[in-house]
């Protein structure tokens, strides 16, 4: 199992980053959150799990240990595969989660694309005992933040909502809910905005 990739970010996309180390270029598909929060150029650090399947070997990268569990974790449902699980993630925090499913709270499960009330319903019978095993590590970012937003932050926060299944509608509404922010602080990060972004569409 690769359990931890760090290197220099060759490229990144909406929900995906390449990550150079040892002379290979390792893609991995992460959260729009996570993807918002590299440069090409800088080193990234990123905690990482290996998905296989007959005709593929696909790794996932995360920020933060806690979303590597809750990724991990999610699939051991039914019906919940690596797609599911990172728009699950990407869409509400490792505590939000186990608060949600120890809750029974199938609104806030279905605010994710893609889960409908039966999946959601399946989550929390099934994994109501297991989600108490997160929260409990740090949540803190291991991948650089760039130090500002960019004028490009609309752009990027809208492909990586769409990215995860929301229409281009949606993901216009939720950059005009968070615009104020960049007003505010000029120097807020895009991952920064992506969050708020996903929490405003999560409500």
């Amino acid at each position: 199992m690769i359990d931890r990739l760090t290197g220099t970010t060759a490229a990144a996309g909406p929900n995906w980053v390449v990550v150079q180390t040892g002379g290979l270029g390792l893609r991995a598909w992460c959260t729009p959150a996570t993807a918002a929060g590299v440069r090409p150029g800088q080193e990234c650090s990123l905690f990482t799990t290996l998905v296989t399947r007959e005709d593929s070997l696909t790794l996932y990268g995360f920020a933060a240990e806690d979303e590597r569990d809750a990724f991990e974790l999610v699939q051991t449902a039914s019906g919940v595969g690596p797609k599911l699980a990172l728009a699950i993630v990407s869409v509400l925090a490792p505590g939000d989660l186990a608060a949600a499913i120890t809750a029974g709270d199938v609104k806030r499960l279905t605010s994710v694309p893609g889960l409908g009330p039966k999946g959601a319903q399946k989550m929390i019978i099934e994994l109501k005992d297991k989600v108490l095993v997160l929260g409990g590590r740090s949540s803190s970012g291991v991948v650089q933040e760039p130090r500002g937003a960019a004028e490009a932050w609309r752009e990027q926060v809208s492909e990586g909502l769409q990215g995860l299944g929301w229409s281009a509608r949606d993901a216009e509404t939720a950059c005009e809910r968070v615009a104020p922010l960049v007003e505010e602080d000029p120097s807020v990060s895009v991952a920064s905005l992506m969050r708020a972004a996903l929490r405003s569409l999560a409500r």
